[in-house]
């Protein structure tokens, strides 16, 4: 229950919490630096996990390191750590430490690191250290060169992540407000930031021309909104119930399309006078015709039309100029349109703010992949994240949801986390490297997926290990809007690159003369190389055309053999 909290909000580290589960503070300066590349890199995540839980005995690779290793149970963890192991351990002298450190920084720009592998294993093996504790120093030496921690730097962290903790246990309305405010940022959208605060009893109020600033604020029973001062713990229950929470109400941040000047002008009238109707607050504000349809699409005008069809369709009426500018040319009378449908109010939700407060993608897929299908017997048992919960380890199963993030880590081999998003919670999927690259338009682009798999559960952490997956569509025509927060090197897996199969055209055997790989040249004989533009057609001519083409008997003009060739350039559009 992380969503949101500085540092330990990743799946990597959702899914290290319940192992480590930290008692202490000193757990959490731990948490932050366990899972980085240095450690991983260097094997020392499972050694640690292991002495942790009391199912390895803690031991020192040599007695001189004890102090050293005496606060991570022998498995060094920290950059000062590897410094001290150097200088104790294989005999570095202060500045020496100090060079093997910038070498860690920077190892890949220049590969001075590599001197260093020598230098160490020589001085553990006087000292009488095993060759393999040498052997995967050096590898989380490495790893530091990726990305590692200082002691001092995951401790600072520690106590950020402590703070932002406590905060979300007894404030999760102040926490997500703050966090809604300060978009973008971290792992999760607005959109999964307030299902969380929801799923924890707190109230989320939709934008509202009558009540919303541009920035999201804390509204009170008492009818007051804005910053308040927060009582002490000791004041109000233990755990923060629900019904102590104020409630959240959206800015008008998160309507997409509208400026904050606007914004601030609705605000500045506001007070002044509350608007009667939606011409008076067009009048009184000066909003141009997109940013008055901006919150009627999002619902924002449902104050003052209650239908949002009618919102929009007076929201993009024309408006007179000249002598009666800023009058209406309608009067505010419904026109009687029919209401928008559950589908069509959903995408708008989410082309706008991105979120739907009462509705979900998923309640209106759910009931037509259930449905029985030809060729098979009976209904498609679809598991939900609440399902899982109590699914056991091995069962194949069928989830379906929103994705809501992608996460592909250096240190991961090429694996895929993928995170979705159903009506009751959130599904952790692990996709494989080949499953990824067969499957790539669905693993990279689908919006809405069905996949098949197998559960993994260890304790209380759940993933599904992936098998098949399947694009899903909202009914209708018109796309879901919305978007997903990808964390991933597009390098890792890269997408097959297609190769045409005829090149029967010009520009074909360009494209295929592009992506076949060059044959290696025959003994004795030099590669020629053919200018960009301007590849060798099968036939010897040149791919501009052939003679018939430029006329009989048209000839080139010999170029001098002094004169450098001019690099030829496309032609057409798009080339």
């Amino acid at each position: 229950d992380t969503i949101g909290v500085f540092q330990i909000e990743s799946r990597a580290q959702m899914a290290m919490l319940p192992r480590l589960r930290p008692r202490r503070f000193y757990d959490l300066v731990i948490e932050v630096a366990i899972v980085r590349p240095g450690p991983i890199q260097g094997g020392m995540v499972h050694p640690y996990l292991r002495r942790r839980t009391g199912k390895e005995v803690v031991t020192s690779p040599h007695p001189c390191l004890d102090s050293i290793l005496e606060r991570t149970l022998g498995v060094p963890l920290f950059q000062e750590q590897v410094m001290q192991i150097a200088m104790t351990g294989a005999g570095y002298t202060a500045g020496e430490a100090d060079q093997l450190r910038r070498d860690m920084a920077a190892w890949k720009r220049h590969g001075r690191l590599e001197r260093h592998r020598a230098r160490l294993l020589q001085g553990f093996g006087e000292r009488g250290i095993s060759a393999t504790f040498a052997e995967q120093i050096y590898q989380q030496v490495q790893g530091f060169g990726e990305y590692g921690f200082p002691e001092s730097h995951a401790a600072s962290f520690a106590l950020l992540v402590y703070v932002s903790s406590w905060q979300k246990v007894f404030h999760p309305a102040a926490f997500t407000c703050a966090l809604l405010n300060a978009q973008p940022m971290g792992f999760y959208s607005a959109s999964s930031l307030v299902r969380d605060v929801q799923a924890h009893g707190v109230t989320v109020r939709p934008v509202c021309v009558l009540a919303s600033d541009w920035d999201n604020l804390l509204e009170y029973d008492d009818g007051a909104s804005g910053a308040r001062a927060l009582p002490a713990a000791g004041q109000r229950g233990d755990r923060g119930e629900p019904d102590e929470q104020p409630a959240i109400r959206l800015g008008m941040r998160q309507v997409k399309g509208m400026p904050e000047a606007a914004a601030q002008a609705i605000v500045t009238a506001r007070r002044q006078a509350p608007f009667r109707s939606l011409a008076d607050l067009v009048q009184r504000t000066g909003l141009k015709k997109n940013e008055v349809a901006a919150l009627a699409e999002a619902g924002a005008l449902a104050a003052l039309v209650p239908e949002r069809r009618e919102a929009l369709w007076r929201a993009r009426a024309p408006r007179a100029p000249g002598l009666f500018e800023g009058l209406p040319m309608e009067g505010d009378r419904d026109v009687g349109l029919p209401a928008l449908g559950a589908v069509e109010q959903l995408i708008l939700d989410y082309g706008r703010t991105g979120m739907s407060l009462e509705d979900h993608p998923m309640n209106h897929i759910r009931p037509r992949i259930t449905a029985p299908r030809a060729g098979r017997a009976g209904r498609e048992r679809i598991h939900t994240a609440r399902d899982l919960l109590h699914t056991k380890d091995g069962k194949n199963v069928v989830v379906a949801g929103l994705v809501i993030g992608r996460q592909r880590p250096a240190t991961a081999s090429g694996v895929t986390f993928i995170t979705l998003e159903d009506e009751t919670g959130v599904i952790n999927l692990v996709v494989h490297k080949r499953i990824f690259t067969e499957q790539y338009l669905v693993a990279r682009h689908a919006k809405i997926i069905l996949v098949r798999g197998r559960v993994e559960r260890e304790g209380e952490v759940i993933h599904v290990l992936v098998r098949k997956m399947e694009r899903l569509d909202l009914p209708g025509e018109d796309p879901l809007p919305a978007r997903s927060r990808d964390f991933h090197d597009r390098h890792a897996t890269p997408r097959p690159r297609p190769r045409p199969r005829h090149a029967t055209t010009p520009r074909m055997r360009h494209v295929a003369s592009c992506c076949a790989p060059a044959p290696e040249p025959e003994p004795g004989r030099a590669r020629c190389a053919v200018p960009r533009g301007r590849p060798a057609s099968r036939s010897g001519g040149s791919t501009r055309g052939d003679p018939g083409r430029r006329g009989a008997g048209t000839k080139r003009r010999p170029r001098s053999a002094t004169r450098p060739a001019r690099a030829a350039r496309p032609r057409g559009r798009g080339r």
